[in-house]
């Protein structure tokens, strides 16, 4: 039997990059999958972001490995769309056991180019967001007797990487969340987790540019993100490894703990 065979994920940011991989990786291990991914683009985003496209080639890829696959457009920002998900999802899947909080964005800048708008799209898709995926799916956990979350921060959630202000800001935020969520829902046998990746090698990571420039600015600020094994990125399923073991029942009494995949990053 897999590591979570027979029970239900429910996974944010699922059509690409970490989301699209903890998806597989849950599935490979027996877990049929409720996926969504916001699938449009935002403007202050300078990436190009999921489509709906990319969200089809993660249920083929869930499918492959003969599990069952719920996948819908929703926006995490938006609470009662991801609670219709989640509804639908569990409505034909039968239950919910974990949920990975994973959808996210970035942008690159110095503090004095910080928009408005892209400090309230980093903090409404990084922090609120993770905070709406947790509440519409709690009340499934309850009723399937516990369960396991797990939200995606970053190693800008343990220390305060430049040029990245509301990206830090809101991961920092969600491990004051899952820290607040473990104590109040341990009651439940609900456990919550973070993990805090280094660079991952994903679309988002690809698509950002601009860090060179700034830290030319100030080269003494380099260092901060220089990974202590010699690796400058690591690879999504690194990631999906750790989920897939918070996730699974090895992981029975881990909870409130930041597991860092950072490649040495924040012990530097």
């Amino acid at each position: 039997m897999g590591r979570v065979e027979g029970k239900v994920a429910f996974i944010t940011g699922a059509a690409r990059g970490q989301g699209r991989s903890h998806a597989v990786r849950l599935a490979e291990e027996g877990a049929d999958i409720i996926a969504v991914d916001i699938c449009a683009q935002l403007d202050t985003v300078p990436y190009p972001m999921a489509t709906p496209e990319d969200l089809a080639q993660t249920v083929k890829e869930v499918e492959a490995l003969d599990r069952r696959i719920v996948a819908l457009p929703a926006d995490v920002r938006d609470a009662a769309a991801l609670r219709e998900a989640v509804e639908r999802g569990v409505a034909e899947l039968g239950r919910l056991d974990i949920v990975c909080a994973n959808a996210g964005i970035c942008t690159i800048q110095a503090w004095d180019e910080v928009t408005p708008a892209a400090w309230q799209d980093t903090l409404d898709t990084n922090l609120t967001g993770v905070w709406n995926s947790m509440v519409v799916a709690i009340p499934h956990l309850i009723a399937a007797g516990g369960g396991s979350i797990i939200a995606t921060s970053s190693t800008a959630g343990i220390k305060g990487l430049p040029f990245l202000a509301p990206y830090v800001a809101a991961k920092h935020g969600v491990v004051g969340i899952a820290r607040s969520l473990a104590n109040e829902l341990a009651k439940h046998h609900i456990r919550v987790n973070t993990v805090h990746p280094t660079g991952v090698d994903t679309p988002m990571v690809s698509g950002l540019g601009g860090l060179e420039t700034l830290l030319g600015r100030d080269p003494n600020l380099g260092p901060i993100f220089m990974n202590t094994l010699p690796v400058e990125i690591v690879d999504p399923r690194d990631i999906s490894n750790a989920v897939l073991f918070l996730a699974s029942d090895e992981a029975r009494y881990v909870t409130g703990l930041e597991f860092t995949v950072d490649a040495g990053n924040t012990i530097r």
